[in-house]
């Protein structure tokens, strides 16, 4: 009787083990949502000491201004330890690189305030919603003082140490990557991955891609 209940019991394991297998099929992970060279590329061989994600952009670029509810998002779902940072280009035919690098400045006397959100809102909605032209720094001013910040506050910074050091971090970034700027809006991901907007991508699979991306190393 204990030799058949010893039996019994061993039958039982038995079938609850292979209850508990997978199938060929579900053993199997699921290949990867995002393929390299339709929607991502490898630029470099080397990943970055910190995860990054980096967003080359323009404020006249009316695509990047589009892509801002994506960025959004984009940064929702960035694990904490995620550096998300913008780096403002200077070689769109927009306009000069010079107006191009005051812009620069503007962003970052946004960021050293931490506006940076709302002052670039703002340089967007007057470019592309206000359909007004920005010939330098008068009109960046003048969009800082609408928010409250006063002119002499603005030209402290403007022409400040750390603002003009900031501007040349800035364009040392967009030189390191240069070649692989061909346009704007273009997030490269932990200094390896490019990520790539495939036809038919939605503005979830976008955020998801350049998330993911965060994660590889």
């Amino acid at each position: 009787m204990k030799k058949l209940s010893t039996v019994f019991a061993l039958f039982i394991l038995l079938s609850l083990q292979a209850c508990s297998k997978e199938s060929p099929s579900e053993a199997t992970a699921p290949p990867a949502k995002w393929k390299e060279g339709t929607h991502y590329q490898i630029i470099s061989d080397e990943v970055s000491e910190e995860p990054e994600v980096l967003e080359f952009f323009s404020f006249w670029c009316p695509h990047c201004f589009n892509f801002e509810p994506i960025v959004e998002q984009i940064k929702l779902k960035l694990d904490k330890d995620v550096t998300f940072k913008k780096v403002h280009v200077n070689f769109m035919r927009f306009t000069s690189p010079e107006i191009q690098d005051a812009a620069t400045k503007a962003l970052l006397i946004g960021r050293s305030m931490d506006r940076e959100e709302e002052i670039n809102s703002a340089i967007f909605s007057y470019i592309h919603l206000q359909r007004q032209l920005i010939t330098g720094t008068p009109e960046l001013r003048n969009i800082f003082l609408a928010k409250g910040v006063d002119n002499g506050e603005f030209d402290k910074l403007e022409t400040s140490f750390q603002i003009n050091n900031l501007l040349k971090q800035n364009n040392q970034t967009i030189e390191t990557y240069r070649q692989h700027l061909s346009g704007v809006p273009n997030f490269i991901v932990n200094g390896k991955y490019q990520a790539t907007v495939a036809q038919g991508m939605t503005r979830d699979d976008i955020a998801d891609l350049v998330v993911w991306l965060s994660k590889q190393s």
